[in-house]
């Protein structure tokens, strides 16, 4: 087992976000983690990468436990995180961008970097072709496609990917989620934070999802396709309708 989360508890303050979530990612697997807005998978993430602390639980990674790390220690032992929002880095260069993804590896030798630089054009060869523009210069899904590249330069041996569909057209989309399943075949193991759950399930192994706060349903992703209760609540017109809903519901509250 690559990475072993087990009965983790995290707290905004005041606010339990998460109530004892446990998950596992075996070497070499794309597994999925779903679920509706406020559910905790981004909290969960965050707690993996260290840039939140459990109240309560273990983490662990390649037999290391990594609970209460830095995330800068996280990151060097081999865990990468491509965040929500892309988060380009707009006064640099793509080629800057891409480099930056590989601060963890300061001890490495050059010949690795430029090799695993040149593994990233090979799947994006936009991004060679960009390389001199600046990050912000680039459109939505070539700024996804950077921001996977970025991660891809630490060399690490897992990828948490949170929301890599999000605001991106429908073409789009099916492109991310190609790279994502290219580069698992290249040997990254992945974990994936998605809302579109039709479309993570569709690559993924397997899947988690939660509902504020706790896992209500793990299986196979072949499995989960099928299931009467994800196709209910999290596939289909209908999820997204409700998801729309709670979303407009949700801003008329803040106004």
């Amino acid at each position: 087992m690559m990475l072993d989360v087990k009965e983790i508890e995290t707290w905004y303050g005041a606010i339990q976000a998460l109530k004892g979530i446990s998950l596992d990612v075996n070497q070499g697997e794309i597994v999925s983690l779903l679920g509706a807005n406020g559910a905790g998978k981004s909290t969960t993430i965050k707690t993996i990468t260290g840039l939140l602390a459990p109240a309560k639980g273990r983490i662990e990674f390649m037999g290391q436990v990594i609970t209460g790390k830095e995330p800068e220690d996280i990151a060097e032992i081999g865990i990468a995180c491509v965040p929500e929002g892309r988060r380009i880095f707009p006064g640099l260069t793509v080629l800057d961008n891409l480099m930056l993804g590989a601060t963890p590896r300061e001890n490495a030798p050059q010949a690795d970097i430029q090799k695993d630089l040149g593994r990233v054009y090979e799947i994006f060869p936009q991004l060679k072709e960009s390389r001199k523009r600046l990050g912000w210069t680039l459109s939505g899904g070539q700024q996804q496609m950077l921001a996977i590249g970025r991660g891809l330069m630490s060399g690490s041996k897992l990828l948490l990917l949170d929301e890599p569909s999000l605001g991106l057209a429908p073409v789009l989309v099916q492109e991310v989620f190609r790279v994502i399943k290219e580069i698992n075949g290249m040997g990254t193991t992945i974990l994936l934070v998605e809302q579109n759950a039709r479309m993570a399930l569709l690559i993924t192994h397997r899947g988690f999802v939660l509902e504020t706060g706790k896992v209500m349903l793990t299986d196979t992703a072949a499995n989960l396709l099928s299931n009467e209760e994800m196709k209910a609540h999290y596939l289909g017109a209908h999820a997204h309708v409700k998801e729309a809903r709670q979303r407009r519901r949700s801003e008329r509250g803040r106004v």
